[in-house]
């Protein structure tokens, strides 16, 4: 048996851009890390990443992690949530990966809405397959597994058709108190699809679901060899419940309790609120999904944040080559964050719209990244970043304000991680001041989802069966974490209320782009 002063956890997360390997230690600290930069690919209209793709980023963030692998107690992989993984009995894949990205199924989220009484988000797995039912596809006959990227990742590895509750809650609505899809919308769906006479129940099909600590699995041969076809990763060791990126993040920055929330700040941003009592009404702005042991949660989820910065910055990269000058990336990013800080409190009276896709937040089922300026607009670098920054965060407040303003849910700080708080200072800064709220970040929090989902994995492997995941996280991991927390700037506040004013005039412009400028 091994010894447990030499157990170690590898926590592995797909997502958007970059699938990121982690080692952990019983302490929780990171002692190997490793990724692997990948894309999304716009192909005949979808939004999507091919499965071969998946394995050579996986077998690539393990190959280097070689030297750690044979002291790997338990696995965890997490991936972006959401989504179309539908395949047959075979196991052959029937459709593209349609990811959360996608904006394809209006017309199916909006019926299913209507018809649970629940809110149903465009990128959800269900609404996904309800389109494909519309739409008349041929394939959902033969369906016979339907799951998430993670929950795909977790099958080959282990041969278990299974999700951790927090990703389940973004394929099919939860019922929080009996830790599974909520039977009655389950039923309701069979019965709206009962006349196209499917060789499966929408139950049958599903992953089935296991709250943090449980349903843990065991990696086979061919699993193993998957990941580290050297052989370093043995078999047999164990597996916990596959979790989604907004579950991992909530344990990345310990907000699964009540009253706390966290923010994910990357290709897309969402904040997640623990919520101690239910919203008066639905709001198909708000999604309701869960924390990894099934509370209900919150979700303000935007399809854009960086990546319309990203390409700017690259642009400004591309110059400084051209002019022969060496630029680190890491340091070019650094540099061009804190001369936002110069700006003006506004901007300088710019506009930029960053929506590289659609946008279900406000109303768009495609995206056409913008800038705009008015004559007498002060266009210095320092105002530009700080409007591009700006319009990172300008859809998020628009759905937090449905939570602070009209449910008046309290918040005494949120916890950021994700690319955008890579950088000391700045993204707290705006962040803070858009949603007027405390933002603290925390040490981990550069590690991300991928650490948060080897937590997890430890968590499984470790826990005595009276310890909840909330005790686990605040007296085992966090008690003695470092954290930086950043008050809302007054200034900062005033110039970004008059940001948003021209960021609200100004979706009309975006409305026109999207309009006009077709794919």
């Amino acid at each position: 048996m091994m010894n447990n002063k030499f157990k170690k956890y590898l926590g592995i997360e797909l997502g958007s851009t970059r699938i990121k390997a982690v080692v952990i230690d019983e302490d929780f600290n990171t002692v190997a890390a490793s990724g692997f930069d990948w894309e999304n690919r716009f192909e005949n209209g979808i939004w999507t990443y091919h499965l071969d793709d998946v394995w050579t980023g996986l077998r690539e963030c393990c190959g280097q992690l070689s030297d750690e692998l044979g002291s790997i107690d338990c696995v965890g992989i997490s991936a972006m949530m959401h989504g179309y993984l539908p395949f047959d009995k075979d196991d052959k894949q029937l459709a593209e990966f349609r990811t959360w990205r996608n904006t394809i199924t209006g017309e199916a989220a909006e019926m299913l809405t209507g018809e649970f009484g629940f809110n149903i988000p465009q990128r959800w797995s269900i609404a996904h397959l309800y389109q494909a039912i519309l739409n008349g596809e041929d394939h959902v006959s033969d369906i016979a597994f339907l799951t998430t990227l993670a929950g795909y990742v977790n099958y080959k590895l282990t041969g278990d058709k299974i999700l951790g509750i927090g990703d389940a809650s973004g394929m099919f609505p939860i019922d929080s108190h009996a830790g599974d899809y909520d039977a009655g919308m389950i039923e309701k769906f069979d019965v709206l699809v009962a006349d196209k006479s499917y060789g499966w129940k929408l139950g049958d099909i599903l992953p089935k679901v296991y709250t943090a600590g449980e349903g843990v699995g065991v990696l086979t041969r061919e699993g193993a060899a998957l990941l580290d076809p050297s052989g370093g990763l043995k078999s047999g060791i164990k597996v916990c419940p596959p979790e989604g990126d907004a579950g991992t993040g909530m344990v990345a920055t310990n907000a699964v309790a009540v009253r706390t929330g966290n923010i994910s700040a990357g290709t897309s941003v969402f904040a997640m609120i623990v919520l101690e009592d239910e919203l008066s009404k639905l709001y198909t702005q708000i999604d309701m999904v869960t924390t990894p042991t099934g509370k209900p949660v919150a979700m303000v989820h935007c399809n854009n944040c960086t990546s319309d910065l990203d390409a700017w910055v690259q642009l400004f990269g591309e110059s400084a080559a051209l002019l022969g000058a060496k630029t680190e990336k890491t340091a070019l990013y650094e540099a061009l964050y804190r001369s936002a800080l110069a700006g003006d409190a506004d901007g300088g009276g710019m506009f930029a719209c960053n929506y590289l896709s659609g946008e279900h937040t406000t109303g768009f089922e495609q995206g056409r990244p913008l800038f705009a300026r008015m004559p007498d607009s002060k266009f210095t670098l320092a105002n530009f970043m700080r409007t591009i920054l700006f319009s990172t965060v300008a859809t998020l407040k628009l759905g937090m304000d449905i939570l602070t303003e009209q449910e008046s849910v309290k918040l005494e700080q949120l916890l950021g991680h994700g690319g955008l708080f890579k950088t000391e200072e700045v993204g707290q800064k705006i962040m803070a001041a858009a949603l007027n709220v405390p933002v603290a970040v925390m040490e981990s929090a550069s590690e991300g989802g991928a650490w948060g989902i080897a937590i997890l994995a430890a968590y499984a492997s470790l826990k005595n069966p009276e310890e909840s995941l909330e005790l686990f996280l605040s007296d085992r991991v966090f008690c003695k974490m470092k954290v930086t927390c950043i008050q809302p700037d007054e200034k900062v506040i005033e110039g970004f209320s008059r940001f948003m004013e021209r960021y609200k005039a100004g979706l009309a412009i975006e409305r026109a782009a999207v309009d006009s400028l077709k794919l």
